[in-house]
């Protein structure tokens, strides 16, 4: 009797926490946008009732509304339903689901990270703030630090380099935190030679901008933002292909690490570490938890634990040629990476796309034959014979040779007399 009344007990509790979160997020339709605040700040996200992985965001977004709510924050949360409110999600370029974006003083910012609730809130905090906040004590600065695991920071006086940090930071704020601060707020012991300057502040350490080493400021960041070494999922390893510069990834098990894979995990760490002004400019160095993004990428099962190298600017990944047992192997795969001798494969020619796409069908089809044999059959015999169909009526209705000949005789006097008043036009 008393497992009976905590199982009622339990499920009246977690309904009480659905529906206090539920008050917190709004559902949004095709009437939003003449509704809505011209000064509100709105977290949306756009779900179909088919996706999956929406079904496992919607828990987490009313988790993410309701401490929204109790933390005073002046964003709103809303999910809208893209499929019954098509206008809306076409206001808003909607194309995956879910897809995530806030909206401010008319901007639209896309979510680029992964679906995780603390992801989610700190692109919320982010982007709801200022674009460039003031640091106004030493204090400050040193919580910030705490707190971020990469932030630009911008030090001096009034600049045309921070009008520039400033138009840099309407686009990337999606990926960090911008700040300002005077020379008596950052620390002592950083050497500045001269001011004002661009600071990047990763790693425990700190990178400073030189336009002409550097180039453009807002690539300079894009380049820079990612830490020297981390965990790499998917979402992060898509956006690190904007960069340019390539990625040394140690492929891991998803769980219970065998001592091979602690082994590459150190091997990668410790070159991005030791090694950092040799590859930095060149490399991101991380570890990837599980292979399935990669297997995509190169077409089949990637081995785990394993070593690879991936240029995301055009799908293309390079393998070590040998076994890799220690620093000097590694060293010797990235720098025949940069020198051309490790072969290059993948990439994203005309065959190269073909191949993924048959890759893609076979991939997606494999399950449904594998679960539900007669749904497979379907999809694919269904478009086969339709297009069979319509081949064969068009060869039906073509005309055959005899039946041209026949339509000869017809066709001639017409095309004698059009030749008739060509002659008369041109006399």
């Amino acid at each position: 009797m008393s497992v009976r009344r905590n199982t009622v007990l339990l499920s009246v509790l977690l309904l009480t926490l659905v529906l206090s979160g539920s008050a917190f997020v709004e559902e949004l339709d095709d009437t939003f946008m003449e509704t809505k605040e011209p000064d509100d700040i709105w977290l949306i996200q756009f779900y179909a009732p088919w996706c999956s992985f929406c079904k496992q965001l919607d828990p987490v977004w009313h988790q993410i509304g309701s401490e929204l709510r109790s933390l005073g924050s002046p964003v709103h949360v809303g999910k809208s339903d893209a499929t019954a409110s098509p206008a809306l999600a076409k206001e808003f370029k909607v194309r995956n689901y879910p897809a995530i974006l806030m909206l401010k003083n008319g901007v639209k910012y896309n979510y680029p990270g992964s679906r995780t609730k603390d992801g989610i809130l700190d692109f919320a905090d982010r982007v709801s703030g200022p674009l460039v906040r003031s640091l106004s004590s030493p204090r400050l600065f040193q919580h910030a630090i705490s707190r971020h695991d990469v932030m630009v920071v911008y030090v001096g006086a009034t600049s045309e380099l921070k009008a520039n940090l400033t138009a840099a930071a309407e686009e990337l704020i999606v990926h960090t935190y911008f700040f300002s601060a005077s020379r008596e707020v950052v620390p002592k012991e950083l050497t500045l030679t001269f001011l004002p300057a661009v600071l990047l502040f990763k790693d425990g350490t700190y990178f400073i901008y030189d336009e002409e080493q550097d180039g453009d400021l807002k690539s300079w960041i894009k380049r820079e933002r990612f830490p020297n070494f981390f965990l790499v999922d998917s979402y992060t390893l898509y956006a690190m292909g904007e960069s340019g510069k390539l990625v040394l990834l140690a492929l891991l098990e998803d769980r219970h690490l065998c001592e091979d894979s602690l082994r590459y995990k150190r091997l990668v760490e410790k070159v991005a570490t030791e090694h950092k002004e040799t590859y930095s400019r060149k490399f991101y160095f991380g570890f990837m938890e599980g292979s399935g993004y990669i297997d995509g990428l190169i077409m089949g099962e990637a081995a785990v634990p394993s070593f690879i190298v991936v240029n995301l600017s055009n799908d293309g990944y390079f393998l070590p040629p040998g076994p890799i047992e220690t620093e000097a192997h590694l060293l010797h795969f990235l720098d025949g990476v940069l020198d051309g001798s490790v072969e290059g494969l993948g990439g994203n020619g005309f065959t190269q796309r073909l191949r993924r796409g048959v890759y893609d069908i076979r991939t997606t089809l494999t399950p449904v034959f594998r679960d539900a044999p007669v749904l497979g059959c379907f999809l694919v015999g269904f478009p086969l014979t339709v297009g069979f169909i319509f081949c064969y009526l068009c060869i039906k209705n073509r005309p055959t040779s005899a039946e041209e000949e026949e339509d000869a005789p017809l066709r001639a006097p017409s095309l004698q007399r059009k030749k008739r008043q060509i002659d008369k036009k041109s006399d």
